[in-house]
């Protein structure tokens, strides 16, 4: 099975069984790089296939709408995918020649259709390398939102929202930074390593990195080989987290021997680096809903060597009365629409609607209510979101504020462990902090 059928494979899973890019990808390549039967090169190329075409969606169905005779909703599934997959080649891949992304595409049609379908996929793609002249994106000036949902893969309601906010010059960077591939970033595990010695280890083990600006840890990574190839995290010295997400923790500041409480703990990240922080002195509550989550927070405390942390299976918007005024400090990194990253999610921006936004808020603020209760006077309560809308952050902080007099919004840019801010309520974007975006936001219990 050759790079395209494998990156075919996987994408008929995201659309047809509404499996996560990310995790397809990487339980497909993990599997056949262990058999063997992929390259690096094979790797990488099966990576920019799959995000590639699931990021570019909608675009990809306009284009295909142009070279068309047909509605696309009446081409089969697997059909549909493979000129999904051979337009994305044709119009974003430049090293890719238009006779390979073509002739390739009629072979995967020469396997999974009939003969129509083969004819069918030629003639499209054959007319799409041949008359590129066609394709004419509506005008950046007088259809703003219509022109940046195209050109980079956004769902027009989000363009919309963000055009508005931003303007059009800020949107057009945030759609193109979301269109990047992030690289991956590590925490160093402080329990059983430092970070220089940990840089110097991963040197070793075939990684090109260097250490992040914005936490102690951090490590961001431009190469490296699979991560299950990595001794080091096998050992416990790392853990994969975002830098921004590494903020929080910093943020609760939280110290040795305290009792903490993480209400959306799952699936560990900002759990297990609250208690390296802490020395693994004290106690720290993570909370899920889902006992399957809840054991992946006991599987990275294991390997980390944490053993501070207890986990327990219940609803965070019922903290409050299970244990009221009992904690020094509380993390509510909130259940959130998740659009800070879109770009290591690839699917994830045609898997949302505007509804969310009306829906997710009534939790959130329901979960950092209860979770308040559970802060001692002088205690700290912090609020997180992996998210951009205000909805679900800003809104939500003031709300609570003004329901509760006893809790006052504190310097939260200035818990940051370096690159401090003035911001009350710290709002990060991708686009120009080139970290995921993310809100945070520190709040002190009166005495």
């Amino acid at each position: 099975m050759d790079a395209r059928e494998v990156a075919l494979k996987i994408i008929n899973e995201v659309e047809t069984n509404g499996a996560y890019a990310n995790i397809a990808l990487a339980k497909e390549i993990n599997r056949r790089t262990a058999q063997g039967q992929l390259s690096d090169q094979d790797r990488r190329f099966i990576t920019e296939l799959v995000y590639g075409t699931v990021k570019a969606g909608a675009t990809l169905d306009w284009l295909l709408g142009l070279y068309l005779n047909r509605s696309l909703t009446k081409v089969a599934p697997v059909i549909r995918n493979i000129l999904r997959l051979g337009i994305y080649q044709l119009f974003f891949l430049e090293k890719v020649p238009a006779s390979a992304a073509c002739n390739q595409s009629v072979e995967l049609a020469k396997k999974y259709g009939h003969a129509g379908t083969v004819k069918f996929v030629n003639g499209v793609l054959r007319n799409a390398a041949r008359s590129p002249e066609k394709v004419v994106y509506p005008d950046r000036d007088s259809q703003p939102v219509k022109y940046l949902a195209l050109k980079y893969f956004h769902p027009e309601w989000l363009v919309e929202r963000w055009v508005e906010r931003l303007g059009v010059t800020a949107c057009e960077a945030l759609c193109q930074t979301n269109n990047t591939i992030p690289p991956l970033s590590l925490r160093t595990n402080t329990i059983k390593i430092n970070r220089d010695r940990l840089l110097q280890r991963l040197a070793g083990e075939g990684v090109a990195c260097q250490a992040s600006a914005w936490t102690p840890e951090g490590i961001v990574c431009q190469e490296h080989p699979g991560l299950g190839t990595l001794t080091s995290l096998q050992e416990g010295l790392l853990q994969v987290q975002d830098e921004s997400s590494m903020l929080v923790a910093h943020i609760l500041d939280p110290k040795p021997g305290e009792f903490i409480i993480d209400a959306c703990g799952a699936p560990g990240g900002k759990t297990t680096h609250i208690a390296a922080l802490m020395n693994n002195a004290g106690k720290i509550l993570s909370t899920d809903i889902y006992e399957h989550k809840l054991a992946l927070i006991r599987e990275n405390a294991a390997r980390l060597a944490l053993t501070n942390i207890e986990t327990r299976a219940l609803d965070a918007v019922n903290l409050g009365s299970m244990f009221p005024l009992k904690a020094d400090r509380v993390l509510v990194d909130a259940p959130c629409s998740g659009l800070g990253v879109l770009r290591r999610k690839p699917d994830s921006r045609w898997r949302k609607s505007p509804e969310i936004l009306r829906d997710l808020p009534k939790l959130q603020a329901a979960i950092l209510a209860s979770a308040a209760q559970c802060v001692k006077p002088g205690g700290v309560l912090v609020y997180s979101t992996c998210t951009t809308e205000p909805e679900e952050n800003q809104d939500i902080v003031c709300d609570f504020l003004r329901a509760h007099p006893d809790f006052s919004l504190e310097p939260t840019g200035q818990y940051l462990p370096a690159l401090k801010r003035p911001d009350k309520l710290l709002q990060l974007w991708p686009h120009t902090d080139s970290i995921d975006g993310f809100f945070i936001a520190r709040i002190a219990r009166q005495q």
